[in-house]
């Protein structure tokens, strides 16, 4: 009854998060093949399309590279403070990316374009590299590395010999997630004022709210997300890397910087101080002692209030849901266990103004009594951050033995007794991870907020971008301090669950 129920719960899943793209397809469909044909072959798409592909490239190089290099110093070398970089290496993710853009623009608007772009985004986004990574490296058997050593492999070639493929459904999936959320970035890239196809979309709607050049526009991410999920796909392979037990009681052994400690601190603190002390600092300044700073205290409480109960709501809601998901796809396998878990990456690769507006077309149509209602506001949610949850649980999942349900099954426990008593708690800490990064995704969410939420509710982030915008950026201050602010415990929780692989 459970495997029946949880394949029927994951493939409505899967067709709900399709919404956005069958809106698209449908939109482009009734345009026309040569007026689409005419919107799309235009030197203005050739110009997003280079921008687009260039930041692709050089943002998920960077976070991949740093992300592997920091989660194997936290967790495989002798590195001083240990503790505190783990958490301060997950920290900007309590740092919406559009307020690190907007403490960089409001200190100095050399950021703009290209190289600021990278910076800023790599420095928001590479924590969804180093968590799943730190998160396996941590789960590793140590005695996988001690026996490659014992036949006479060095430090180097035992890491990428035999740790290295170990990291590859993690890495790999830090690497689509990136990927996916780059695609999706709009406040971020419209501050720095760095043209993609997702800045074009947001120009387009504001200027015609139903624009045939912007369906076009969003069709091309659609077919990058495609391709980044066959890519993902194809490297991932069909390994498996569940193991039976915790393996040795003892950590692995740890390497030993010598001489390289200075400067890997020096590295890492130079991190900290532009991830996290500058965005932190800039947000002070202006609270402090900005010109347009009005702070209205009951405003501010409303509106924070507001943005916690939507993010438990759409994370709560979001991990329930990815659970079969996962389980779909990590133990049954299969042609349409895969259509089904690749499916709902999809819209993550939307602006969310495209699925706001999806939503918006559709239930006006066939369910007009649920527009501009919570219960659509979350559903939005969830279309667009439904990976954030799969991503954690799957990773968790993976690394427990399917044999293990087997054996509580051969003492008598149903589906529901094995699910209760065995996979949820083996699994536990991927799903605490799941609500944090959810929580995390949703209050600090904007666009589709902007368009979807209820008259007379306002969050935290519509709040900042409406003062943004006008650049009074004293007044915006204090609704990006309470972002951060209610992010960082969550966060916090993320760095302490990031062992998916211990049991």
């Amino acid at each position: 009854m459970l495997p029946l129920a949880g394949r029927a719960l994951a493939i409505l899943t899967a067709l709900v998060t399709l919404i956005p793209l069958f809106y698209v397809v449908v939109y482009t469909v009734s345009t026309g093949w040569a007026t689409s044909y005419e919107l799309l072959v235009r030197p203005r798409v050739g110009e997003l399309l280079w921008n687009t592909v260039r930041l692709e490239v050089a943002v998920v190089a960077a976070s991949a590279l740093f992300g592997v290099l920091a989660a194997w110093l936290t967790e495989r070398s002798s590195l001083p403070l240990r503790s505190m970089w783990s958490v301060l290496l997950v920290a900007p993710l309590a740092i919406p990316s559009f307020v690190h853009s907007f403490a960089w623009v409001s200190l100095t608007s050399a950021v703009e374009g290209y190289a600021g772009a990278v910076l800023i985004v790599t420095l928001s986004h590479y924590p969804y590299v180093y968590l799943p990574v730190a998160a396996a490296l941590r789960g590793l058997d140590p005695r996988l590395e001690e026996s490659a050593r014992s036949l006479g492999f060095g430090p180097w070639r035992t890491f990428w010999a035999i740790v290295t493929p170990q990291l590859r459904p993690s890495l790999l999936g830090g690497m689509l997630l990136v990927t996916l959320h780059l695609l999706a970035e709009l406040g971020a890239l419209e501050m720095l004022r760095f043209p993609t196809f997702t800045t074009a979309i947001y120009d387009q709607y504001q200027s015609t709210f139903n624009s045939a050049a912007a369906n076009m526009l969003a069709s091309v991410l659609v077919t990058a997300c495609v391709l980044a999920l066959l890519a993902e796909l194809t490297l991932r392979g069909r390994g498996r890397y569940a193991r039976i037990g915790a393996g040795t009681p003892r950590p692995a052994t740890r390497v030993r910087l010598g001489l390289l400690a200075p400067v890997v601190l020096a590295g890492l603190l130079l991190v900290a101080v532009l991830s996290l002390g500058l965005p932190l600092a800039m947000l002070a300044y202006w609270v402090a002692i900005g010109s347009s700073t009005a702070i209205r205290l009951p405003l501010l409480v409303q509106t924070t209030l507001s943005s916690i109960s939507l993010g438990l709501a759409g994370a709560l809601i979001a991990t329930a849901l990815a659970t079969p998901v996962a389980w779909l796809a990590v133990r049954r396998g299969g042609l349409l266990s895969t259509l089904t878990e690749r499916a709902t990456y999809v819209a993550h690769s939307l602006p969310g103004i495209v699925v706001a507006l999806s939503l918006v077309a559709i239930t006006i149509r066939v369910a007009k009594p649920i527009y501009q209602t919570t219960p659509l506001l979350l559903t939005a949610y969830v279309i667009l951050f439904f990976p954030l949850a799969l991503v954690s649980i799957r990773a968790a999942l993976a690394q427990v033995p399917p044999v293990l349900d087997d054996v509580g099954r051969s003492l008598g426990s149903g589906p529901f007794g094995v699910l209760r008593r065995v996979t949820l708690p083996l699994i536990w800490p991927g799903l605490g991870a799941a609500v944090a990064l959810v929580f995390i995704a949703v209050s600090t969410e904007l666009t589709a907020t902007l368009l979807l939420s209820p008259i007379g509710t306002q969050t935290l982030a519509t709040r900042f971008w409406s003062h943004a915008e006008s650049i009074t950026y004293g007044a915006a201050a204090p609704y990006a301090a309470m972002m951060v602010a209610i992010s960082a415990p969550m966060t916090y929780l993320v760095t302490r669950r990031a062992g998916f692989g211990r049991s």
